[in-house]
Formats: structure tokens, C-alpha cells, sequence
């Protein structure tokens, strides 16, 4: 019990220096809004794509940091002590044709170790990563809005893809 409290106390303190997606675009927005949109994709690549506004500026939407995680099958292996005296309850009810009902409760205890076989409790699967931005740059190509419109968690512990990508620290 004091491992799994251990545990939960260091998952905790390392999730609180993660950055998170609101976190993530502050700090993008004070680095770029102002600066040339061309700064942007000359650091983090092209846009995938732009549509042209009525007042001469363009809204781009980049998406980077694409990668695919695999993510094993999770397996809990059942303790002796658990199982080393368990108690089965089972009752059943059953009417007849005429009506009269029929109450059977089984109570069954076994006492001796159970198969400890491991038990799969989520299948292995496969997440993809990755950061979208959309900006808003004037006529002039300054930036005038950025934000993180689609943020998967990153990867390892992060809660950000794209404070990874960004290279946004806390």
C-alpha cells in the first residue's frame, strides 16, 4: 500500500512541471504574435494550409510534431492473499408456470491459492501525436492571433504535443 501511495505522490509531482495546452499557447502567443508569419514556418516548417481573409491577411493552419506512440497491453496479476480464501455468492430465481417462485442461493468457499494468471485489463493500441496551430497573420504577414486549435498529450509524461514541439518551457 505504501508503494502504490509512493507512486501516485511522484505521478503527481512530475505532472505538475508539465505544461499544459492553455499554458502552451500563452507562451506561444507572447513569442509570436507581432512576429513575420514566414519566421514562423522558416522555424517549424510550412503551413498544410492558408485561406486568404477579406482584409488582405491569410489564416494558416500548421500542423507538426506527427509521430505514433505504442502503447503495450496492460495486465493486473490477481494477489494470493486476495484469493486465498474467496466466497461465491449465487442466487437464482425461477417462476413456474403456475406461478409459484423458486429461490435457490449457492454459497460456495474455496480456500487454497487460485491461478495468479495475469489478466488483461486494455488491449495493446497505437496513439498518434501531434500539434495544429492556427494563426492569423494582417496584410502585412504579422502575426496576429496563435493558438493551439488541436493538442494531443505529448509524449513521455507531457501534457502538451505541442509545448514539445514548440519548445515551450515552463
Amino acid at each position: 500500500m505504501k508503494y502504490r501511495l509512493t507512486m501516485m505522490a511522484v505521478a503527481v509531482a512530475m505532472l505538475s512541471g508539465c505544461t499544459t495546452t492553455e499554458e502552451a499557447n500563452t507562451a506561444i502567443q507572447s513569442r509570436w504574435i507581432g512576429q513575420p508569419a514566414d519566421a514562423f514556418f522558416t522555424r517549424y516548417g510550412p503551413p498544410v494550409n492558408d485561406f486568404p481573409t477579406r482584409d488582405g491577411g491569410t489564416i494558416y493552419t500548421w500542423r507538426g510534431g506527427e509521430k505514433t506512440n505504442y502503447i503495450p497491453a496492460q495486465y493486473v496479476t490477481p494477489d494470493d492473499d486476495d484469493d486465498f480464501a474467496r466466497t461465491k455468492t449465487r442466487t437464482v430465481t425461477r417462476t413456474s408456470d403456475d406461478g409459484d417462485e423458486q429461490v435457490t442461493t449457492t454459497t460456495r468457499t474455496s480456500i487454497g491459492f487460485s491461478d495468479n494468471t495475469p489478466r488483461m485489463i486494455s488491449p495493446a493500441r497505437t496513439e498518434e501525436l501531434f500539434c495544429e496551430v492556427q494563426i492569423n497573420a494582417g496584410a502585412d504577414d504579422r502575426i496576429m492571433s496563435i493558438r493551439a486549435s488541436n493538442d494531443t498529450t505529448g509524449a513521455g509524461l507531457s501534457l502538451s504535443r505541442c509545448a514539445e514541439v514548440l519548445e515551450v518551457t515552463k
